[in-house]
This record gives C-alpha cells, sequence and structure tokens, in this order.
C-alpha cells in the first residue's frame, strides 16, 4: 500500500496516470492555500469534474474503506485538505460545512499567524489562540484532522496537548537533519507524536539536507533514525509534491493577497521558482526507490510498509470519522 500525505501538483491525466504507474493508492492533495469559502468550493467542482472525466484513475476519497475500493479497482483515492483556515473564515460553523464537503485536513496556520495559531514565520509564538482552541475542539468532533505543517513550535506543541485526537504534521523533516524554518525540532515531534500523531515526511528538496542534491541513502537514513527515536508506526511520507506547476504558483503559496511585496520563504531573489526535485523522485512513478531505500537501512519489511502507507491507512481509518464520545 502506498499512500502519499501531501501533494499541490499541478493536475492532469498525466499525472493521474503517474500515480497509477507509482501504484499510489491514496493520496491527501491540498485544495486551498489562501482561499475563503467560496473560492474553495470551485475547487471542490474542479475536482468534481475531474471525478467524471477520469472515473478510472481516480476517486473522492473520504473514509479509509475507499483506499480499499480504489485498491480493488485500480484507482488512486483523492483527500482533501486545506494548508490555510482560510476557507472556514472567521466562522467555527463552516467547519462542520467543509468536513460534509469532503475535506479531511486542515492547517492552523500558514507560515503566518492566523485567526488560530502562529506560523513558522513568525518571530513571536503565542501559541493557539481562544479561536484557535475552540477551532481544535470543533475538528475534533467532526473528524477534520489538524495539520500542523506550517506551524510554529509552541503553536504545534498546543495543538497536539490541546487536541483530544491526535494531529499530523504532514509534510515536513526534523529540523536537527536539515534546519529549515519549516522543519520540526525534536520536542514538537515528540509531542505530535506521543499523542499518537504522524509526520510525513518531505521530498520538496527545500526541506532536505543539501537540498535537490540531497541523496536517496541521507533520505531513508533520516527516516530510519527517526523510526528508531519516535516509533515507526507514527512515520508516513508527504512528498510536497508540486510537480508541472508554474514559478507563478510558488508565489502564489508564498504572498497570496496578504502583501505587496515579494516574499521569497525557504527560496531567495537569485533563487525564487520552484527548486528542482532530487533525482531519486521526480514524481509519483518514484515510490518504488524510496521504497527500496528504505529496505536498505535495515527497517523491517513491517516497518517499510508502515512508513509507506499503512500507518496513515491505519490514522484516516481513526481520525476522518465523528468524534464517538466528545466531552460536552
Amino acid at each position: 500500500m502506498r499512500i502519499d500525505g501531501l501533494q499541490y501538483a499541478n493536475w492532469s491525466e498525466k499525472i493521474f496516470r503517474q500515480l497509477r504507474e507509482g501504484g499510489v493508492d491514496a493520496i491527501h492533495v491540498t485544495i486551498a492555500y489562501h482561499e475563503n469559502f467560496r473560492e474553495t468550493v470551485l475547487n471542490f467542482e474542479k475536482w468534481n469534474r475531474w471525478f467524471e472525466q477520469y472515473p478510472d484513475l481516480i476517486m473522492k476519497g473520504l473514509t479509509a474503506a475507499d483506499i480499499d475500493v480504489a485498491r480493488a479497482t485500480g484507482r488512486t483515492a483523492i483527500f482533501f485538505g486545506f494548508q490555510n483556515p482560510s476557507p472556514i473564515e472567521d466562522d467555527i460553523g463552516l467547519v462542520e460545512i467543509v468536513h460534509t464537503l469532503g475535506a479531511r485536513f486542515m492547517q492552523l496556520t500558514y507560515n503566518n499567524q492566523s485567526l488560530l495559531a502562529t506560523g513558522c514565520y513568525e518571530t513571536e509564538d503565542a501559541g493557539l489562540t481562544r479561536m484557535g482552541k475552540q477551532v481544535v475542539r470543533e475538528m475534533n468532533r467532526v473528524g477534520l484532522v489538524v495539520d500542523m505543517s506550517h506551524s510554529a513550535d509552541r503553536s504545534t506543541i498546543e495543538a497536539a496537548e490541546v487536541s483530544e485526537r491526535p494531529i499530523v504534521v504532514s509534510h515536513a523533516n526534523p529540523h536537527d537533519w536539515a534546519p529549515a524554518l519549516r522543519n520540526k525540532r525534536d520536542d514538537v515531534i515528540r509531542a505530535v507524536t506521543s499523542h499518537g500523531g504522524m509526520l510525513g515526511f518531505s521530498v520538496y528538496p527545500h526541506h532536505l539536507r543539501n537540498k535537490s542534491a540531497c541523496t536517496l541513502e541521507d533520505f531513508c537514513e533520516m527516516i530510519a533514525r527517526t523510526a528508531e527515536r519516535y516509533g515507526a508506526e507514527h512515520l508516513g511520507i508527504g512528498t510536497d509534491l508540486c510537480q508541472d506547476q508554474p514559478d507563478s504558483i510558488v508565489e502564489w503559496m508564498r504572498v497570496g493577497r496578504w502583501t505587496k511585496q515579494i516574499d521569497y520563504g525557504e527560496g531567495s531573489k537569485s533563487d525564487a521558482g520552484f527548486p528542482p526535485m532530487p533525482s531519486w523522485f521526480k514524481d509519483n512513478r518514484d515510490f518504488e526507490n524510496i521504497e527500496n531505500g528504505l529496505r536498505a537501512t535495515g527497517l523491517s519489511e513491517t516497518e517499510v510498509q508502515g512508513i509507506m502507507g499503512g500507518n496513515w491507512y491505519r490514522f484516516f481509518a481513526e481520525n476522518f470519522g465523528p468524534q464517538t464520545n466528545p466531552d460536552n
């Protein structure tokens, strides 16, 4: 089983076919960065048209059982998520609405301070806001997973502690391996995993040691060491693949509508666009490279299969539905 915890590709029939060639059974796709509620609804509509156009390649995913259907019918199950809470605007009631529409993940921040928490690029991290704590409670109730991939340290730790259900960092790597602002320090990863949450390893070059020149061996050894520290059962893949996207999209991701100035994020003025992917992971057909690389580290076959998809499957099965005994 192969499940990718996060991608934001420029979706097309070509990529849908590559998903099948790579044996990707399910994928969490970003359908909002800075969009408001109505704009996000238009993105749901766009995906509905793709489901109609390519029913032999992709299907909408709402529960882990949909992955079983996808596997049995040779398709990829598509699960939706937001990299920002902007789709719920300032209305907690929209949490249940977006879950009903099909969203299964929502980040509380995207780099900046939001109404809910602090992003990883802010100087001061005040943790979860009053609204943030209430939204986490509501997300727990309906089965919308809290994602803290772009959040600051204190906010992430507080989210793990406040949430009554496990949270995720869907796409990042350990900070002590590659000290990018987006990567996560030991106490953050420990807070997420000790509460039953998941860390998805990113292949986005700005998150890698030596960036685009990172070797497969180094990447897989990092995963093996992380498994020793936090437990392999809490780990998965979240590639953050942005395949075929024009550089204008990375500008939208970084700038949105919040500033008139260019923000280069993890890039720079001289390297403003998407960085080249490492040679061993160009697209979804390359998941086998990661799987074989993990085997070469000495991880057990059970651990390898868990990291490649089994752990995400279990997490989906336990967390996409309504809370069984909410504390009211």
